[in-house]
């Protein structure tokens, strides 16, 4: 769902704010399009669903029920499947949220980001830190277990203190699952111009390092997981369908922007491709409409290139690039043939970034912390 009601200061993804947006012809082309990629795809079953944006919760429930039930008829849709959908705390009152429930949806991630309103505004967000708190109360109320909150650190002029008193009052308020993101100045955006007109500082790295260490202490020690880089889990409340994406299974994209990663098994082809629907809206229901799907552009994946994102999603998370799930995508050569050979590896190994063991390849949590400055050197050694 593209669309937003505002632009937030830092934001850069592939969003649209409109006069109006025609939403009996956005479901129809959701619809036909899922239809579409599902036929193709020649999936038996669907583990999962995300409604993701732009603002998923500015859509009605009954646009939400019509893609679940395209899904469901398509290629079925287990009554345990996890549903989510990403709201704003502006557009989340329990009516609505009642709605979004009885459409199929079972999980809500909604995006807080703070939890004061200085930082809001400095955001551009929509929603107060009250409202933001009495949207999450709401969401628990109908989801519990099952409501994650996102949140933002780094923010120009932000210090440790006050990012760890946003935590502590975010800890108080929410449910099994939290985001944290490190705040990224994308150029284009209003924030990155401030920053860079020199109007708002930018804060340093070591600071940034301690945000971040401070934040896996308070979360762990009240008893979070902390499974991927930037999401921790208490009693099981895994994103099992961000966890599918840091396994490398195959997923369908559907919507303007949307990527995915299958097999068209509809077309005879036994390769993974990796697919972008086409960005613009507009463009993207006209072409639905007349083809049945808005696919812009479609690679065929090497197997080089399955490996590699295999390697830079699975380290993202705590349990790391398992064997078997390497041996599906490399059956020929092993993790051990790889990474246990002198070499890059081995060295990362011996400095306490990476462990190779039974279990697979996997970051110590120091080297999750610094997981993109190993990458280069893993991905040079399985280029050889």
């Amino acid at each position: 769902w593209p669309y937003c009601r505002k632009r937030c200061s830092y934001c850069n993804f592939n969003t649209y704010v409109v006069p109006a947006v025609d939403e009996a012809a956005v479901r129809a082309c959701l619809v036909r399009e899922a239809r579409a990629l599902l036929r193709l795809s020649q999936v038996q079953s669907i583990t999962s669903v995300f409604f993701g944006g732009g603002t998923p919760s500015l859509a009605s429930p009954r646009t939400i029920a019509a893609v679940l039930e395209a899904v469901a008829e398509a290629a079925g849709l287990p009554a345990g499947a996890e549903v989510t959908l990403e709201a704003n705390p502006s557009s989340t009152d329990t009516t609505r949220l009642a709605g979004f429930k009885a459409a199929g949806v079972n999980r809500l991630s909604i995006g807080v980001q703070s939890l004061d309103d200085a930082e809001l505004r400095l955001l551009g967000r929509e929603h107060t830190a009250a409202e933001a708190q009495g949207a999450v109360e709401a969401a628990r109320g109908l989801f519990p277990g099952r409501t994650s909150i996102d949140l933002l650190f780094g923010l120009p002029g932000q210090s440790r203190d006050a990012w760890a008193q946003r935590l502590e009052a975010a800890l108080r308020l929410c449910d099994d699952h939290i985001s944290l993101y490190q705040l990224t100045l994308e150029r284009g955006t209003a924030l990155a111009a401030q920053v860079r007109g020199g109007t708002l500082p930018l804060p340093p790295q070591d600071l940034l390092a301690d945000m971040y260490q401070t934040a896996r202490t308070l979360l762990v020690a009240a008893g979070f997981r902390h499974y991927e880089v930037s999401n921790f889990a208490r009693k099981d409340a895994l994103s099992s369908h961000n966890l599918s994406y840091w396994r490398a299974d195959q997923y369908i994209g559907v919507g303007p922007g949307a990527h995915g990663r299958f097999v068209p098994r509809g077309e005879g082809s036994c390769r993974r491709e990796a697919r972008v629907q086409t960005l613009e809206p507009v463009a993207w229901m006209r072409e639905v409409q007349s083809q049945g799907h808005g696919t812009r552009s479609r690679v065929v994946l090497s197997p080089l290139e399955q490996v590699e994102e295999l390697l830079t999603l699975g380290l993202r998370t705590d349990e790391g690039v398992t064997h078997e799930r390497w041996g599906h995508f490399s059956p020929q050569l092993s993790l051990q043939a790889v990474f246990g050979a002198p070499g890059e590896a081995q060295a990362l190994q011996e400095q306490g970034w990476l462990l190779l063991d039974s279990g697979g390849l996997r970051c110590t949590w120091a080297g999750l912390a610094v997981l993109d400055s190993l990458l280069p050197d893993l991905l040079c050694q399985l280029q050889r």
